[in-house]
């Protein structure tokens, strides 16, 4: 065996004597609260808001004192008595609330025996580092009839998918009026539900283009109630993509959302000398994505209109994410020109594309950023990769823009980070004279909220200059 394995020994009740006494110690952390929160469904804001536990000190004492109390039965299972312990009954009393950060020491200390039940009675007391009783009270159990000696087992490992970044951009978005938006052909259940779901969310206010005892039937099939929304009737996809962009054209809608209908076909509108929605900016898609692991929000470009763009291409799709950084809150984004690997090569044009790049915005081509490439997609985010690689740079590990070399490389990417890591991802195009929404039936809720989220802070910074 091990030797370093920790192995667990219980005590049975003839081992035991009054006085006996052991001790578990742990952290409490932000994640120990939540947890308890997932598990046991009670989302009660003294357990999850600081400010609002703040405001309810008795609340929040029980909140944090049941996971202290759960030390306690740590410490009656794997201690004393140990492994085949059976908890009875307990008596606890909160005294002080405990906060994420405190390390909190269980002791439990036997007070006495009841040899015909073979139960035992412990007096219970939790302090934190600075000696404060926290908590305080008596257990009862019954003590194993066997000897144990075993090792412990490995619990498994817990991560907290938070998708925080996204919250915020709800956050953001919700503050202000809905913006009207002309959504293309919104004939399956997904269009629809990106527009109810939206709508009740306060961040638009739908126009539905399209046939519409089609779009009546899908909502009905579905349970979706569109009873409030605007409903302009149409033939087929085509017209319905061309009555959308007239709509936004005509200041009617302030934003573009896809239905269903094909990308192309919907941009194919967008782009008609004359009656699109062409500025003289190329158009360019971002993945914004809220990826757990990641510590800030992370935009992927281009991933889903340019299939192999040039390096004039690269400068427009560069630029674009660079403003969309800014609308975002992000004042100085770094850019990370990713190839597949750090150097030069003149073999491989991505590399020579990301040096040309990063020298364009050395001589203000590029504005808005800061720029660094070729980098592995490593050590674009993981200043740990770039360490090894001895790269030193502004940009690496700690990237807020990824370009990739193209569509295909995006798009792996995008739906790596997506499936694989949990990501939500927001999909906009830009370039367009309103931002235009991008969602994939695929998307879960948060994906699909964000994708407005983010088109409505886009169309409230263009509506203020």
């Amino acid at each position: 065996m091990d030797m370093k394995t920790e192995l667990l020994e219980n005590r049975v009740f003839d081992d035991i004597a009054v006085g006996d006494s052991a001790s578990l110690a742990k952290e409490i952390t932000a994640d120990d609260i939540a947890l308890f929160s997932v598990v046991s469904g009670d989302i009660n804001p003294a357990h999850l808001d600081p400010e609002y536990a703040e405001t309810d000190l008795f609340h929040h004492i029980i909140a944090q004192g049941v996971l202290t109390a759960g030390l306690i039965s740590a410490v009656l299972g794997t201690k004393l008595p140990g492994p085949g312990t059976i908890y009875l009954a307990q008596e606890l009393k909160f005294i002080a609330p405990v906060s994420p950060g405190d390390t909190i020491t269980a002791t439990c200390t036997v007070t006495g025996k009841i040899p015909e039940k073979r139960r035992v009675i412990l007096d219970c007391h939790c302090a934190n580092q600075n000696g404060q009783e926290v908590l305080r009270g008596t257990a009862t159990v019954r003590a194993p009839d066997e000897k144990v000696c075993r090792p412990a087992i490995t619990l498994p490992e817990v991560r907290l998918l938070r998708h925080q970044h996204f919250r915020n951009l709800l956050a953001r978005a919700t503050a202000g009026q809905p913006i009207p938006t002309a959504i293309a052909h919104p004939c399956d259940d997904i269009s629809l539900l990106a527009a109810v779901e939206a709508a009740e969310r306060n961040l638009i206010t739908p126009i539905l283009v399209g046939p519409a005892p089609r779009i009546r039937e899908t909502a009905a099939a579905h349970g979706l109630d569109i009873s409030g929304f605007q409903i302009i009737d149409t033939k087929h996809s085509h017209e319905s993509a061309a009555r959308a962009v007239a709509l936004v054209r005509a200041g009617t809608a302030k934003l573009l959302m896809k239905g269903s209908l094909h990308t192309d076909e919907l941009l194919h509108e967008v782009m008609q000398p004359g009656t699109g929605l062409r500025t003289s900016k190329r158009l360019s898609h971002v993945f914004v994505l809220d990826v757990p692991s990641y510590p800030r929000p992370l935009l992927v470009t281009d991933a889903a209109i340019n299939i192999a763009p040039t390096l004039e291409d690269k400068v427009c799709i560069v630029q674009n994410a660079i403003e969309l950084a800014h609308v975002l809150g992000i004042d100085t984004p770094r850019v990370a020109i990713l190839a597949a690997v750090e150097t030069v090569n003149p073999v491989m044009q991505a590399t020579l594309d990301a040096a040309a790049l990063c020298k364009m915005a050395d001589r203000g081509q590029i504005t808005g950023g800061v720029l660094d490439g070729p980098l592995a997609f490593d050590n674009a985010v993981s200043a740990a990769a770039a360490a090894q690689k001895g790269i030193k740079s502004a940009v690496a590990g700690q990237a807020d823009i990824l370009v990739v070399p193209n569509i295909e490389a995006g798009n792996i990417l995008a739906k790596q980070l997506t499936f694989l890591a949990n990501a939500d991802a927001a999909g906009i195009v830009l370039g367009a004279a309103v931002p235009i929404i991008l969602t994939s039936r695929a998307d879960d809720d948060r994906a699909r909220l964000a994708s407005c989220a983010v088109a409505v802070i886009m169309a409230e910074a263009q509506a203020h200059g």
